[in-house]
This record gives structure tokens, sequence and C-alpha cells, in this order.
């Protein structure tokens, strides 16, 4: 395919930068993808938009941004298996060197070869109309799911799935969810499928309450303060929640995910950055709790997300509350920078309505 197309770049002053840019071509295993939405991310604004923080894996390479592409094959390369012209897939964002032990467990993210490169940092994302992937790197979207909702199956739903996964969540545990932004609110949604017993969040942001409120993904949502962790054991009868995650990455919400969970409980933490503080002996090893780092997922539990998805009739777009075409890609990233969102996607196409 020849041609020219529209590109955003993120110069890292709260901007975006529209280029013309030609169409690429797939190499050997590579096909081009023809996109259709393409979801921001929080760790977008807040380690390329805003300004260019990030190092190593978080380093931005001055590429078309966007790592949550969802999109149509419309063209092979050569030596391309599964992924034929028509395909419909979902991007798992990271590209790794395929031969490390994480990439052979499919944990792409956590590859440590230098031929590392996230889509949309270290190689061009989907922030364009069209996008060049290594077939490896795709999950095929089913039919019964909107290529909205596949945008958001790797960092974000996968994001949260992956930490449920972990702690296990089940109908026997009350949840707490400590921050509401897209990530947080998919976890709740995904532990209200799994029958949780009781969803409990915290979050400060008012748009973001007022949604978790109108889906229905919440039993309670408490804005933060020193008093959450008593609140939490007043909702569960004085016994503290089975299980938190995290999503916040904040000093006092991580603190409050681990005083609240009860004895023998298990926390996750999800939210990039920050730090956190608590007392480790009272706060943690007398009530036997466990505590999980996790950082996004891996293809095959992607491909497992995408199968409970359609069989727990969970659709992410439910989360987006604004849609941008890619020439006004500036105006989505400003929203989404504010705030005053859930998620905020790119759309082409009949995605776009």
């Amino acid at each position: 395919m020849e041609g020219m197309m529209k590109g955003a770049y993120l110069p890292g002053n709260s901007t975006v930068d529209l280029r013309e840019i030609p169409i690429p071509h797939p190499g050997y295993g590579q096909v081009l993808v023809k996109m259709k939405a393409s979801t921001i991310c929080g760790s977008d604004i807040r380690a390329i938009y805003r300004e260019h923080t990030g190092k190593g894996p978080e380093g931005y390479q001055n590429k078309v941004a966007g790592h949550e592409p969802c999109g149509q094959v419309v063209e092979e390369g050569p030596g391309v298996q599964k992924f034929k012209t028509g395909s419909r897939v979902i991007v798992y964002h990271i590209h790794g060197c395929g031969l490390c032990h994480d990439c052979r467990m499919g944990y792409q993210i956590s590859c440590s070869s230098e031929q590392r490169a996230a889509y949309g940092w270290q190689r061009d994302g989907g922030m364009e109309e069209y996008v060049v992937c290594d077939e490896r790197d795709l999950v095929a979207l089913p039919d019964e799911l909107t290529y909205t909702d596949g945008a958001q199956v790797a960092c974000g739903f996968g994001t949260a799935y992956e930490a449920i996964e972990k702690i296990g969540v089940s109908g026997n545990h009350a949840l707490l969810v400590t921050g509401l932004g897209p990530v947080g609110l998919a976890t709740l949604m995904l532990c209200k499928s799994l029958g949780a017993k009781q969803l409990i969040g915290v979050e400060s942001n008012p748009y973001r309450i007022e949604l978790a409120k109108k889906l229905g993904l919440a039993d309670v949502v408490l804005t933060p303060s020193e008093n959450n962790v008593q609140e939490v054991l007043d909702l569960t009868g004085g016994h503290g929640v089975e299980r938190a995650i995290d999503t916040s990455g904040a000093d006092a919400a991580r603190a409050t995910a681990v005083r609240a969970t009860r004895a023998w409980g298990r926390i996750a933490f999800v939210g990039e950055g920050g730090t956190v503080h608590f007392n480790p002996s009272p706060d943690m090893l007398h009530g036997q709790k466990t505590i999980y780092g996790s950082w996004v997922t891996s293809v095959a539990r992607m491909e497992t997300l995408v199968e409970n998805l359609v069989a727990w009739g969970i659709h992410p777009e439910d989360l987006v509350t604004d849609r941008f075409s890619i020439d006004d890609a500036s105006k989505a990233y400003e929203l989404m920078a504010s705030g005053k969102c859930g998620k905020v996607a790119v759309c082409f196409d009949e995605e776009l309505k």
C-alpha cells in the first residue's frame, strides 16, 4: 500500500504534533494493520505527554504515540502464518526479543533485551492510520467485541486481570480498589463478574466517582482520608477485605490497601511510580499478608481474558466517555490529561460513532 497518512507524536510539552508521514510496509513476519481504535493510557500522560521523563522501558524515542491499538490486517509481509488480510486484531503493546525467559513465558513486558520495543514508545504505535505490527504481538479480536473494546485489552484490562489472577478473586472475597482511573474501574468491572461479595473503591476525582456509580461497579466509593482504613473495617464487620488492589501508585493509597486487608489477605500493587510507607510487622507480617507486584500481563493471559470478556458479556468500551478523530488527537490528550473523563479513544471509521 502506497501513500501518506496522519500520525501523532508527543513532543513532551503537553502538545500533540500531527504529521503527514508515509504509510509503512510490513517486513518478514509482520502485517500492516489499519487502525480502528487507539485508547490513551495514563502512562502516556505521565511519562510522555507532559514531559519525557522515562528511561529504559519508558524511554520515548520520538515515535508515533499510542500503545493501545486495535484494528484490521490489510496487508501481509512474507512469512505470515496466522493473521491474514481481514483479521481483526488486538496488539500486545510490547515487542520482546522472544528468547529471554520472560518472553518465552509470554511476558514481553518484562523482556530484558535491548531489542525490547514498546509500540508508541520505542516503535511507532496506534495514533496513526496504519501501523506495522509483528504477527507474534497480535491477539485475535472476536466478532462479539468492538475495536474500542479490543484497544483496552492489553494495557488496561490486561493489567487489571493479571493482578486479579495473581491474588485470586472470587465470591469469597470483599475487594478494595484504591484509585478508580481506567485500570481501577476495569478491576471493579472484572471482579463484579467474578462474583466478589463486596466491592469498595477509594477515589478523589469526582468525575470518576460518578462514573463508577453510573456503571454500578462499586457498592461504596470512599474519598481519600486518614479514616479510610477504619471506614473499610466498618464496612466489612471489623474484619477488613480479603483482597486489595492499588492502581493509583499513591503512598497513602498503597498503605491503606495493606492496612485495610484482613489477616491472611492478599494485596496487589499495580499503579506505577511513587513510594509507600507502612510498618511491616503490625501492618503485614503479624497478619500473614502477601503483597504482589504486578506489571501488565502476558500474551497467553490476554487471550484468556478476551475469551472471558465474551463469556461474561463485558464491554471495555463502556469505560470510554469520549471519542476523537485523529485530526483532534490534541483535544483527546488534553482531555485525558485533565482527568475529567473516563477512558479517551482516538477512533477511525465506524468506531468514531
